[in-house]
């Protein structure tokens, strides 16, 4: 049986191509060339040996994101071990749920994130060891003291391509977080497909990403991406303000931004900033997560003179399927299918819809995950065969570009029409004194379903009269049945760490 390991070729071909000198990784404060970074996965991977951690066993990672971040998760998986990278957002009572479910035997937790999960360490069962990435372990392991003594030299394990290399567990923002198991091979395929014939991502790039490694987004743009070619990654361990990402592009001048259009947005109109322009090598921009709309695509184009490369991703199929490219954008579509990945839409009977009308979008992906742990049912409803179920509704037009209608669950028909919350938001946001909206059903005297908008109002919004002024805004922009029956104004919309809206907590706001 033929073998193979994803940091073999992730990491340990830059080596045998002459990139050992070359900086893969630079977090503000510390460095790693592609040569250190091998040394200091190897090192990991003795210590979880001597750990007695074995292969296909799991362990956690509720790290920042700093240099410390690949050495862990590369060495893990040089070990046959399963990393399981976690959202750095969580509660305390959600990392023990997801802790015990994976069934973690090491932790590895940034400094600043240890009053987050100490007071839970104990009730785990499986947790063996906590490594404290920092300056202070405060009484738990550090881990730049148990990689001092390991051996550089480490046989990577002879694993196999359909062998679960790592989880990553979604987002949970309907929920408690589910755990999809991604393969060895899977780190290739994304690379192969969107960032070499999407993305054209070069050896010469200098990458950064807003979107943090642990959400499959950002593990793309900031690891897989980069090293697949032997780029340069810049780490931002801080939260992704309009003011942090102008500061280290004006440090680094990267030459491709990853975003997410809610930080597009910010970043376009924060007025203190407004003098920004981004660094001279930036060449190319990405967005995900949610999305984007096409008022910020043709603004940050206008201001940055920079294309965004607006695309689709999900957990499950672990980055971006759907894609515009280099050449061939169409702000306020998705565009179409990236290279190596099959896309249909279907109907509520699975039948597929024709051109122009609305339907749930299904993937034939080689970057799928191979399902949920522990979560059988769930599995089956998403996984089916061949093709994953993506749980996003869809239109495509004549010329095979795809617009993102919403959610399944976010929905609605008014006068038995499907109404895409999207779409009304994106009418919304062009208004100048809306900087950012969230639509979701609510019922009317008679319970029937009709939008009702959140908005967050510009800096020196004028509101008088502004409620009725929305109304007929949207009626000219995208129809008369479509338009918000009730307004309100709010200072900040709920999402989740990845930028997301999450419309199921104003539905549950709006009673619909």
């Amino acid at each position: 049986m033929s073998t193979y390991n994803a940091v073999t070729w992730l990491l340990d071909r830059n080596i045998d191509e002459g990139r050992g000198a070359k900086l893969a990784f630079t977090d503000t404060v510390s460095e790693l060339t592609y040569g250190e970074l091998q040394t200091q996965s190897r090192r990991v991977a003795n210590m979880l040996r001597r750990l007695g951690v074995r292969r296909e066993e799991r362990v956690a990672m509720i790290m920042l994101d700093t240099v410390d971040f690949p050495a862990v998760f590369l060495g893990a998986i040089r070990a046959g071990v399963v990393p399981v990278p976690l959202n750095t957002l969580l509660t305390s009572d959600q990392y023990a749920y997801v802790l015990a479910d994976c069934r973690a035997r090491v932790l590895f937790v940034s400094e600043a994130l240890l009053p987050v999960v100490k007071d839970m360490i104990g009730r785990m069962a499986d947790l063996d060891h906590v490594i404290v990435s920092g300056n202070d372990a405060h009484g738990y392991k550090k881990l730049s003291d148990e990689l001092a003594g390991e051996s550089d030299a480490f046989a990577t394990v002879a694993t196999h391509a359909d062998e679960p290399a790592f989880w990553l567990y979604s987002s949970g923002s309907t929920g408690m977080p589910k755990g999809v198991r991604h393969l060895h091979s899977n780190l290739a395929a994304t690379a192969d497909s969107y960032a070499r014939q999407v993305l054209g991502i070069r050896e010469d790039d200098v990458g950064l990403s807003a979107a943090k490694l642990f959400f499959a987004y950002g593990l793309g743009n900031a690891l897989t991406f980069p090293m697949s070619v032997g780029a340069t990654t810049v780490l931002n361990s801080e939260r992704p303000t309009p003011a942090s990402m102008f500061g280290l592009m004006n440090k680094y001048n990267p030459s491709i931004f990853f975003g997410v259009p809610t930080l597009f947005s910010s970043m376009l109109h924060d007025d203190a900033l407004k003098h920004e322009r981004g660094g001279s090598r930036l060449r190319i921009c990405t967005s995900a997560g949610e999305a984007l709309p096409e008022s910020v695509g043709n603004a940050w184009k206008a201001r940055f003179g920079v294309d965004i490369l607006d695309g689709v991703g999900s957990t499950e199929l672990l980055h971006i399927f759907l894609s515009n490219s280099p050449g061939d954008i169409k702000y306020g579509t998705a565009g179409r299918p990236v290279p190596g990945y099959q896309v249909r839409l279907v109907n509520e009977a699975g039948q597929e819809v024709a051109d122009g009308e609305v339907g749930e979008m299904l993937v034939h992906a080689p970057s799928a995950g191979e399902g949920y742990w522990n979560q059988r049912s769930k599995t089956r409803s998403t996984f089916e065969g061949n093709w994953t179920r993506t749980g996003d509704k869809y239109i495509r037009d004549a010329d095979g570009r795809y617009t993102f209608c919403g959610r399944s669950d976010d929905m609605f028909k008014v006068s038995g029409i499907w109404v895409s919350p999207f779409e009304v938001e994106s009418a919304l946001i062009t208004h100048p004194a809306v900087l950012e909206a969230a639509v979701v059903p609510e019922a009317d005297p008679e319970g029937l379903l009709k939008p009702k908008a959140y908005v967050v109002l510009r800096s020196g919004a004028d509101t008088d009269g502004l409620h009725e002024a929305l109304k007929e805004y949207v009626k000219q922009k995208i129809g008369v049945w479509k338009y918000p029956r009730w307004i309100d104004v709010v200072e900040s919309l709920p999402k989740t760490a990845t930028g997301k809206i999450q419309r199921f907590k104003l539905r549950e706001g709006a009673g619909g």
